[in-house]
């Protein structure tokens, strides 16, 4: 194992002790205790490292290598670094990790870019405790406005504002990133999926990732006793709920083309065992590599809410997030591939079923991703893995694209 390999699987498995359940994968909420554990982890790393340290008004953490060329932009590298409940330690940290490595390269080479490098580690891209998902990237390019930040709560009611507050970060910090002081942005991921573990192909170059959009549905109905409440006299909210969270997958299936639907989230009230169930908050994720097809199902979920919407129920429908399908940047895509078999790196094209922050930098700047395999293709679980010196052999091919996108020297 080399040295480049090594720093990558200690770092990860530093990253992976800040979990609110050891034993039981990582779970490592926004603004949680853990968060706070995790960000003076990656940013002492990055000082070790000599980047310029800073954190934005919503806590995701920025540390920058100078270039010799005075208030150009910067090619950002890096990725998200929390968690769903009892996740992985790869999603994510994997790419903040990477971009870490891409600097240590820098430093051992003695190479000074032109335009500046700057390491992301971005807060909320699952939306485990806020909702939605890719709160950090779409919060600072403007995307989610800071009155909608500020208006999020957790599903115990508490603010955003009032968990940067708990744990010391500072909201009033500047926000929103100027697009002009962006060139590129490239991410590393785990792929999250079987394909390239099945090619034994050690290096996916995502072209598009699926468009996605997530909503929020609250079925409002009456409470009342279980044992003395007639049948045909009830306001059942879970029993409305269900029968629509029943009938979502086929929607999917309707549409075809690798459309999905999920519903990920049900919450109960008041959540009692002989009380007939006065509201339901669920969650329906939709996502699909064509605009058309998540209209399509949205338009079918929509006339599905209105047939429920009766009589003693009322069913509202939040949109907590909308992102289209996205294309990599070609020119990037081009390079990477270039490097890869410079380095002669094993790679394919690949697709990705998963949303991820790239999706939202591509609405400001130039896009690249790489995906390494996922043992199994299994992620969101303890079990979740990839080896190191798949993401050593990524790091490899972003240090050789960072150099010419940050014209340390030239290529043919």
């Amino acid at each position: 194992m080399n040295n480049l390999q090594a720093r990558i699987e200690e770092q990860i498995d530093n990253i992976s002790k800040f979990t609110a359940t050891p034993d039981q994968g990582t779970t490592r909420l926004t603004y949680s205790k853990e968060d706070k554990q995790a960000r003076e982890y990656i940013k002492n790393k990055m000082m070790e490292y000599g980047l310029q340290v800073r954190e934005d008004g919503f806590g995701n953490i920025f540390g920058k290598l100078e270039g010799t060329i005075k208030d150009a932009p910067s090619i950002l590298i890096g990725s998200h670094f929390d968690s769903v409940p009892n996740g992985g330690s790869f999603d994510g940290p994997a790419g903040v990790v990477a971009g870490l490595e891409v600097v240590a390269l820098f430093n051992e080479n003695n190479l000074k870019p032109k335009y500046p490098l700057e390491v992301i580690a971005l807060i909320e891209e699952e939306g485990s405790r806020f909702g939605g998902g890719l709160m950090g990237s779409r919060a600072m390019t403007g995307l989610l406005s800071e009155e909608d930040f500020k208006n999020l709560i957790d599903h115990n009611g508490v603010s955003t504002l009032e968990a940067m507050k708990e744990i010391g970060l500072d909201s009033s910090l500047s926000k929103k990133r100027d697009p002009e002081t962006i060139k590129a942005y490239l991410e590393l991921h785990i792929e999250q999926g079987p394909i390239l573990e099945a090619k034994k192909i050690p290096i996916g170059v995502v072209e598009t990732i699926v468009g996605l959009t997530q909503f929020e549905i609250t079925v409002d109905g009456r409470a009342g006793h279980a044992g003395t409440t007639p049948m045909d006299h009830r306001s059942d909210a879970l029993v409305t709920a269900a029968q629509i969270i029943a009938e979502i997958p086929s929607l999917a299936k309707e549409e075809g083309e690798g459309t999905v639907a999920t519903t990920g989230k049900l919450n109960v009230f008041p959540n009692g065992s002989n009380v007939i169930p006065s509201k339901t908050v669920f969650t329906v994720d939709i996502r699909s590599g064509k605009e058309k097809h998540i209209q399509n199902v949205i338009r079918k979920l929509n006339q599905l809410v209105n047939f429920h919407n009766k009589e003693g129920i009322k069913i509202t429908v939040s949109q907590q997030l909308y992102m289209e399908p996205k294309a990599m940047n070609r020119d990037i895509i081009s390079l990477l591939k270039k490097r890869s078999s410079t380095l002669d790196i094993p790679y394919c094209s690949i697709n990705s079923g998963a949303g991820h922050d790239a999706m939202v930098l591509a609405e400001v700047t130039d896009v690249g991703m790489l995906f390494v395999p996922s043992k199994g293709g299994v992620s969101h679980t303890p079990e979740e893995w990839s080896d190191s010196l798949d993401i050593a052999k990524a790091v490899e091919i972003l240090f050789e694209t960072v150099k010419k996108l940050t014209e340390v020297e030239e290529y043919d």
